[in-house]
């Protein structure tokens, strides 16, 4: 019986840059994706992004949640959460779904949220039936 596994359980671990490298390129990958190295050029992957303590990028991100505790300059495009650790330091430009900061981190970036077509705020046309103001 063969188990069918999401992309983020590829073996059971992360792809990653260890702390001792440095990678100029670009990374596409359908699975989980974690640099305690550092990083100069494009990741895009399905799945999540980890930045570690150690970890730099000078480049774009584009993924589906990440967690920073590391540096970032450039691009962030994150379909659903970034959450930003109290050691971590960003600069450029996101693109986010939903933002988590711990105190301590810096984030000096232009930052702007997806709307979700689902969640819009309707206007309300009239009320369904009379209400008494009160002061």
């Amino acid at each position: 019986k063969i188990k069918k596994m999401k992309n983020t359980e590829i073996n059971g671990q992360y792809s990653r840059i260890e702390k001792s490298t440095k990678f100029i390129g670009d990374i596409h990958s359908e699975a989980d994706f974690r640099i305690d190295g550092s990083l100069e050029g494009t990741i895009k992957t399905r799945g999540k992004v980890i930045v570690g303590t150690e970890g730099k990028l000078n480049g774009v991100i584009e993924c589906e949640t990440a967690d920073v505790e590391g540096e970032i300059k450039g691009s962030l495009k994150v379909n659903s959460i970034l959450s930003l650790k109290s050691t971590s330091k960003i600069e450029g430009e996101v693109v986010i779904g939903k933002l988590i900061v711990e105190s301590g981190a810096s984030f000096n970036a232009k930052c702007s949220m997806k709307v979700e077509e689902d969640h819009q705020i309707k206007p309300l046309t009239k009320l369904s039936k009379t209400h008494e103001k009160t002061a």
